[in-house]
């Protein structure tokens, strides 16, 4: 029997994107070009990281950031790094590179040469709100501006 090919979900990743705009507003707050911040993570005993955030660009409609995370694996494995894109007039934050690899596409026939998931682009996104839900809750040494 043939496998039925996969739909895009285009609601859940326009709702994903707009939690991580929110996300990353509350975290990036009014920073601007250049600037970076620390989050520092911690468990109930210890440290075991940082979450970084640094704004690559600033325009009127969009800003860009990089987020990554630092911790006690550094030597070991590669940290989770990604490029993230905030657009302001949409309201909504999507995920354009990750580790390197940029220009995800929302579907992929599978398998493929990246041996890319079906919905990658939906993945990394639920992933960077995951990551940013963690900081949030987490996150101990930066004072995180309240929402208006």
């Amino acid at each position: 029997m043939a496998k039925a090919a996969y739909v895009n979900d285009l609601k859940s990743l326009q709702g994903e994107c707009t939690a991580n705009y929110l996300r990353l507003s509350r975290l990036l707050g009014d920073m601007g070009a250049g600037e970076t911040r620390e989050v520092a993570l911690a468990g109930e005993h210890r440290r075991f990281g940082s979450l970084w955030l640094e704004v690559l660009e600033c325009a009127p409609y969009t800003t860009i950031c990089r987020v990554s995370q630092s911790g006690v694996l550094d030597g070991i494995i590669e940290s989770p790094r990604m490029r993230v894109h905030l657009y302001h007039d949409a309201r909504m934050a999507e995920v354009t590179d990750f580790q390197r690899q940029r220009h995800f596409h929302g579907r992929y026939r599978y398998p493929n040469a990246r041996m890319h998931q079906p919905d990658e682009k939906l993945q990394l996104n639920r992933f960077l709100g995951e990551w940013l839900e963690h900081g949030l809750a987490h996150g101990l040494t930066v004072d995180v501006p309240e929402l208006p």
